[in-house]
């Protein structure tokens, strides 16, 4: 099939490179199904899509698909959470026990919501087996984390969160807001962001199609301490290890992201179902200044703490719940100051960049090999600031 038939909707012709890129993903099979939407100076640029959403039925990938973002979902909870703020319901600053006072227990007194948002807590794994119909409970998933030991003194660095940040995070939303994540989110700011899924759009939603490999990390040069072939090698030694931080954060709770108890289960840290196009307009809205005011976003983002990652075992970047540009943010240089944003295990991503008035969402249903995004991601960001230089 000739890549102008796998490939369809609209690209502005200074974006066009855009296009290239994600039909050459195409091309060379690295894409089931796909989209990936720009917004560039608050003007939707870029809307396409192409491939298949289930490759069981040979469904086709339509403008109206959504897809699981994985982690994409942990920028939209953020959001929720500074939104709050913003509004004096909550003090991020202060310690979690002022409105969660079940969470000091087990030398935990002295966190802060702005170490749950920086994934500084010590809680990135659960203590025990977790079901997905557990999960589906967010007041017992934050009664269970608030009972644990952290695997280190919180504040003493940070370690990714990558399923448990949801219920902690999220517990800012639900306490303070007296719904969930999902309800907040679409009721305030992101109607078409599914933290959640409905049937109706679950009966939509594409497919994931797994690799079956094990986390392969970055492979672009990004400063950092990190390079090369030990660092992949220690990625895939830790990922495949039972034992270690990072695969207990990844796999618990275990569940195929296909299944209707996952995705209406409304995970918050990695349960959005979503277009790009929709992600992408989020991105667009928080840059303009439409979902939290410019000053409160520009502290949302500042960065809190990079380096050694105690999960991921890569150097990560975080402001407060946002990616900042690192070896699990891959950005080009022109937007290694001021970009944004969060990559998803699928390959997927989310970006904004206020400085360049740029926001990119790509959510792909081929599952990458990279942890927190692929290659596919980088390389669509890379052509999309390309047309903004």
């Amino acid at each position: 099939m000739a890549n102008d038939q796998v490939v369809r909707g609209h690209c502005d012709p200074a974006f066009r490179g855009v296009r290239e890129v994600f039909e050459t993903q195409f091309a060379e099979g690295r894409n089931l199904g796909a989209s990936v939407a720009v917004f560039a100076g608050g003007r939707p640029v870029v809307d396409l899509w192409g491939g298949i959403a289930d490759a069981r039925t040979g469904r086709e990938w339509e403008h109206d698909t959504p897809c699981l973002a994985f982690s994409c979902t942990k920028a939209v909870t953020a959001t929720a959470a500074l939104l709050l703020a913003e509004r004096g319901e909550v003090a991020l600053d202060r310690p979690v026990t002022d409105w969660w006072p079940e969470f000091g227990a087990h030398g935990k007194e002295g966190v802060t919501g702005e170490q749950l948002l920086t994934h500084q807590a010590g809680l990135p794994a659960f203590a025990r087996k977790v079901s997905a119909e557990e999960a589906a409970d967010p007041a017992a998933m934050a009664a269970l984390l608030a009972d644990q030991a952290p695997e280190w003194t919180p504040g003493d660095g940070h370690g990714y969160h990558a399923l448990t940040y949801g219920w902690l995070a999220g517990e800012i939303v639900r306490r303070t807001a007296g719904t969930t994540v999902g309800e907040f989110v679409r009721r305030e700011f992101a109607p078409d962001l599914w933290i959640g899924t409905s049937p109706e759009v679950m009966a939509k939603a594409a497919k994931l199609s797994a690799t079956g490999r094990p986390p392969s990390g970055a492979t672009d040069p990004q400063p950092g301490r990190n390079s090369g072939a030990d660092l992949m090698t220690r990625l895939a030694e830790a990922y495949l290890d039972p034992e270690s931080l990072l695969n207990r954060a990844l796999n618990n709770p275990a569940a195929s992201y296909n299944k209707p108890v996952v995705l209406q289960g409304g995970w918050p840290a990695a349960g959005m179902v979503a277009t790009s196009r929709d992600l992408a307009a989020f991105y667009d809205s928080l840059i303009g200044g439409r979902i939290l005011r410019k000053e409160t976003l520009r502290e949302g983002v500042r960065e809190r703490v990079r380096g050694a990652d105690r999960v991921l075992v890569v150097d990560s970047a975080f402001g407060l719940g946002f990616m900042r540009p690192a070896m699990t943010f891959l950005t080009p240089s022109a937007g290694r100051d001021s970009a944004f944003g969060h990559t998803g295990a699928g390959g997927g991503i989310g970006l904004g960049d206020p400085d360049k008035e740029l926001a990119v969402a790509f959510i792909p249903n081929q599952m990458g090999g990279g942890m927190a995004g692929d290659r596919r991601s980088y390389e669509l960001v890379k052509a999309a600031y390309a047309a903004v230089s």
